[in-house]
């Protein structure tokens, strides 16, 4: 196996969080694109679903499933809520 060079160009901020996330797996930067490569060349396509769905709509699903949202029971409460975060 030849073992080659990638470089590409990505937001600094991106590549700190992503490092991160894969450091807390115990895996690195490159171990996790050669798991994404070597996926992608086995299916022979993208290794999950891309969406053009609104990221907004994303983050809103995930807040939901992981509990990082607030239940409210009226507007009276969602105000004071609001209105307690000034």
């Amino acid at each position: 196996m030849t073992v080659s060079r990638l470089n590409i160009r990505i937001d600094g901020d991106l590549k700190e969080q992503a490092k991160e996330v894969y450091n807390d797996m115990g895996m690195d930067l490159t171990t996790a694109v050669t798991i994404f490569l070597k996926q992608s060349v086995r299916e022979q396509r993208l290794p999950f679903q891309p969406s053009r769905e609104p990221i907004e709509n994303v983050i809103a699903r995930y807040e939901v499933e992981n509990g990082l949202t607030t239940k409210v029971d009226s507007v009276e409460e969602l105000m004071k809520k609001l209105d307690a975060e000034d």
